[in-house]
């Protein structure tokens, strides 16, 4: 039987969702394979719909995996969590489709990353949130942001995962929240590998009146890596959504 969940996860202690060839560093992907091994009694594989980086935190990443069990998904779930790290949970478990793949049949993906903008940093937040000291104008990012939206080649903010190509369909970029806190939204078909850190953190730059507006543009039209500012740290983003 072929079972769907949804899972989040505190990304602070692990090496990324996928599984290590090795496993010297704990992973995300490793942990829910030993519970599923545990509570079934036989090795599963999972399946994930994208490998979050290291320090990368999610809230609806969806997996897929067999199992032999003779009781509800309610119940597998509930087994599943007792046997958990408290840092990861498993939020719904579902029938799914024998062919269903979360990774290949998504339709787009949405990421939050969070930026506390205050003068002083805050040890509650230093988990979930990057701070900046520096006071950021949010409508200029925004501004910034826009030239991101629809199909364009994203080769000088990341790197395929797999394959070749480097272009993308952005859905949207959302700049939002209420200060300090700042709450850069992105939703695309796909993202290549720490796009949205590599997106965040040019932003930043223009936020803090660095760079131009224009200038994110103009990075993106040259496909050139070198281009792009530094990558915003991993532990501010989060996974929030997978769309089928």
């Amino acid at each position: 039987m072929r079972l769907r969940a949804v899972v989040a996860y505190d990304g602070t202690l692990y090496h990324g969702f996928q599984r290590q060839s090795l496993e010297r560093e704990p992973t995300i992907q490793g942990e829910l394979e030993r519970a599923l091994a545990k509570i079934s009694g036989r090795s599963t594989t999972v399946l994930g719909s994208g490998r979050t980086d290291s320090g990368v935190h999610a809230r609806g990443q969806v997996i897929a995996f067999e199992v032999e069990w003779r009781h509800s998904p309610d119940d597998l779930q509930r087994a599943i969590n007792a046997v958990l790290a408290s840092d990861i949970a498993v939020l719904d478990v579902s029938i799914a489709d024998a062919d269903f793949h979360p990774r290949y049949q998504a339709r787009s993906r949405e990421y939050r990353y969070t930026i506390y903008d205050s003068r002083s940093r805050h040890p509650l937040h230093r988990l979930y949130a990057l701070h900046v000291a520096d006071p950021l104008d949010a409508d200029a990012m925004r501004a910034a942001s826009r030239c991101l939206i629809g199909e364009h080649d994203f080769a000088a903010f990341g790197q395929p995962t797999a394959g070749d190509s480097t272009v993308r369909l952005m859905h949207r970029v959302e700049i939002g929240g209420e200060r300090p806190w700042i709450e850069i939204d992105l939703e695309a078909n796909g993202f290549l590998y720490r796009m949205v850190r590599s997106l965040v953190g040019t932003l930043i730059e223009v936020g803090r009146g660095r760079m131009p507006i224009e200038r994110v543009a103009q990075i993106l039209e040259s496909r050139d890596r070198a281009q792009a500012p530094a990558t915003a740290p991993a532990h501010g983003l989060c996974l929030m959504r997978v769309n089928y």
